[in-house]
């Protein structure tokens, strides 16, 4: 694998550190839990990790995605679930209120994020729209100063501790999708019923009702009828750390894979001396640096300003579906291990189907990318 620049490696090293030190100990217990690891959230945002994409200016490092992807990395690595927690803020939470936001919503609640002291959501699914933005009913109805906004979201994470949320609502004459930012405390914002889910259980998911809310006229993000483009400006970024995540996930699986082929005896000798486990062992091998290396490229790409969004969807595609495999492998090498609680293996099968979802499902990348392969044919 390519080496790393001598910054981006250091990175790496501080955070496979804390994985080693802070999460791995507690990653079973965050997940049995179930709760949201508000202590574990902010040691991660004193190590300057949710502003790492950010300009110095509001309070970042200005640092680049690859640098980003090989932190998330290391934390997926210890705990989807916590990486899953830190990566919305990072990203989705903050990015439009960064991008779009006023002075006053740098000051009141972006920097204050991206030092882990408030928590930023984003609000597009619903529970008839999920990768169909064109279902999008929730609305925004210019009024005196404002809007008044109506509508339902699902899905919403971090909602139940979110100080602020970027909805996504239709607005003006051609009711396009227009994003806007609204704060706890608003009148008419009500986090709903919380949706319990088989994986990546600290982070949590919830219902958001909007009713009646009004939302003030400054707190309108961009131009009216600009939330699809806008949210277009990320989705690559939102696919390549998704790719990360796996590609962490897939580390974990692999390495208890080989520790456990190595312990575990059958017929007088570790079952790694099998061709059987061995040949399951090559094919994770290589599918998780390959993995790594799309991921790799992808966000490196993006760092030089290069053509993406091509190698963007590549690399979530292959990165989640290889993760599973090597998740899925992992189980049958434990056997009737692999289906028992006090084994991590069934927290990976878990949690990775989490990163099949996000920033586009496998059969909409397959589109995309056959697209792009064809434009340029």
């Amino acid at each position: 694998m390519p080496e790393l620049p001598d910054d981006i490696r250091e990175i790496q090293n501080t955070f496979a550190r804390f994985c080693d030190e802070q999460i791995v100990p507690k990653a079973e217990a965050i997940d049995e839990a179930a709760e949201f690891p508000r202590e574990m959230f902010q040691a991660i945002g004193d190590l300057g990790f949710f502003g790492m994409r950010y300009p110095e200016e509001v309070g970042g490092l200005g640092l680049g995605l690859l640098a980003y992807c090989k932190a998330v990395e290391e934390i997926a690595r210890g705990s989807v679930s916590v990486a899953a927690c830190v990566s919305m803020q990072a990203m989705m939470g903050t990015n439009f209120v960064h991008a779009l936001g006023t002075p006053d919503h740098h000051e009141r609640l972006l920097k204050p994020a991206l030092e882990g002291k408030k928590i930023g959501s984003i609000c597009i699914t619903e529970p008839n729209a999920g990768t169909d933005l064109g279902s999008i009913s929730t609305s925004a109805v210019e009024f005196e100063g404002g809007y008044r906004l109506n509508g339902q979201k699902m899905w919403v994470t971090l909602a139940p501790h979110a100080d602020f949320f970027t909805v996504f609502a239709r607005a003006g004459e051609d009711k396009k999708l227009t994003m806007f930012l609204l704060e706890k405390g608003f009148e008419g914002l009500d986090v709903g019923r919380p949706i319990h889910k088989m994986g990546v259980r600290a982070l949590p998911t919830s219902e958001l009702a909007i009713n009646d809310c009004f939302v003030p006229a400054e707190n309108r993000l961009g131009e009216v009828g600009a939330g699809e483009a806008e949210l277009r400006k990320i989705l690559a970024q939102i696919r390549i750390m998704t790719g990360a995540l796996a590609v962490g996930c897939a580390r974990a699986a692999l390495g208890d894979a080989v520790r456990y082929a190595g312990e575990r005896k059958q017929f007088g000798r570790p079952i790694g001396k099998f061709q059987a486990i061995q040949m399951k062992l090559a094919e994770m091998a290589t599918d998780l640096k390959a993995s790594a290396l799309l991921v790799d490229d992808a966000a490196t790409l993006f760092d030089e300003g290069r053509p993406h969004h091509k190698e963007a969807a590549m690399a979530k595609l292959f990165a989640t579906e290889a993760a599973l495999e090597i998740c899925e492998k992992t189980a049958r090498i434990y056997a009737s291990y692999g289906f028992a609680m006090e084994y991590p293996v069934q927290r990976h099968l878990r949690d990775i189907r989490f990163t099949l979802i996000g920033g586009g499902t496998s059969e909409i990348l397959k589109a995309i990318i056959a697209h792009e392969v064809q434009a340029e044919g």
